[in-house]
């Protein structure tokens, strides 16, 4: 887990009654391991189903419009094995995005019986989430549309259904990438085709009739420039949050404050799952995570890291907290 100094946009109260750990209900039971994560938004799994269609549009006109009613063999074969090879990576990563536990903070474990167990020294810190009812790590956040608090969220993003956050941010930039790969390829044979038509007969260049055609490859080429401008946009953002070491929700709260940027090639590394090599392309290999912590050993972590100074807890002032103390 990612931990980075107090100063992090985190405030706090010190008075103990505002952590009423007697109105969380105990932790569910963790469920078995690999156990599918979805998020169930009428919204989300709308956006992710368009997501779907309009690869499959662009794999539908780029085939059976454009490559297969060629006459020149070689051209559909490299391009047809190209553009598909990037549409299964794209959707593969879509999947592993949509399907991914982002890095959700066990939910319901600020019980009164939970934090007595911690044996916290005194003067360390925990933070409650007031909404799920969770003692959380620093840089977690809570998501309204998952009802969970996120590890280093960065967004949660309709179009896969999910946060943006740690452990799936890795598959989130693939699918930008490949996203944006398979429109510029798209654009550019679509560019091909139509100067093919100009020079031959429309009747000859595909199987539908010239204005289905033209039709079909304008609808393309619009949702390919679309797609393109955003997918490249999201793409350098991303790049940018993981070598910065900073999530969009950090940068929003920070504002026009100044921070000096940790550039750090191994919070790339962390992040693509380990020293450069042919897996950071791969949407089947996962991120580079130390072995997860059990719920006391993280929040004990999290709350040495929290041992505050009073100039430290000036800045802090929308979370729950308890502060341990002598008595």
């Amino acid at each position: 887990m990612m931990l980075v100094p107090a100063h992090h946009f985190r405030d706090i109260e010190r008075k103990p009654e505002y952590l009423q750990p007697e109105q969380c209900i105990p932790p569910p039971d963790p469920g078995p391991v690999g156990t599918m994560w979805f998020i169930r938004d009428g919204c989300g799994i709308a956006c992710a189903v368009v997501t779907w269609f309009l690869v499959l549009y662009a794999e539908f006109v780029v085939l059976f419009v454009m490559l297969i009613p060629s006459r020149d063999y070689i051209y559909s074969v490299i391009n047809g094995v190209l553009f598909n090879l990037l549409a299964f990576l794209a959707l593969a990563s879509h999947c592993r995005a949509m399907l991914t536990d982002p890095g959700a903070v066990p939910k319901g474990n600020a019980t009164k019986e939970f934090i007595e167990s911690l044996q916290l020294k005194p003067g360390q810190v925990v933070y409650k989430c007031p909404k799920c009812c969770s003692i959380k790590p620093d840089r977690a956040h809570h998501c309204s549309v998952c009802k969970r608090c996120i590890r280093k969220m960065d967004h949660h993003c309709p179009w896969v259904n999910n946060c943006v956050g740690e452990n799936n941010q890795k598959y989130f930039v693939l699918f930008t990438m490949y996203i944006a790969l398979i429109s510029l390829h798209a654009l550019i044979m679509v560019g091909f085709h139509f100067l093919h038509c100009f020079e031959e007969d429309w009747t000859k260049c595909s199987s539908f009739s010239p204005p289905t055609t033209v039709i079909l490859l304008i609808l393309l080429c619009f949702e390919g420039l679309l797609f393109l401008i955003f997918t490249s946009v999201m793409f350098g953002t991303q790049v940018h949050s993981i070598c910065t070491d900073e999530t969009g929700i950090e940068r929003l709260k920070r504002k026009h404050q100044p921070r000096e940027h940790r550039g750090s090639w191994k919070a790339v590394e962390e992040a693509f799952g380990g020293p450069f090599s042919l897996n950071w392309f791969n949407p089947f290999s996962g991120p580079c995570h130390p072995a997860p912590l059990s719920d006391e050993d993280w929040v004990r972590q999290v709350a040495d890291t929290n041992t505050e100074t009073e100039e430290q807890s000036e800045d802090r002032k929308d979370e729950d907290s308890v502060e341990v103390t002598d008595e």
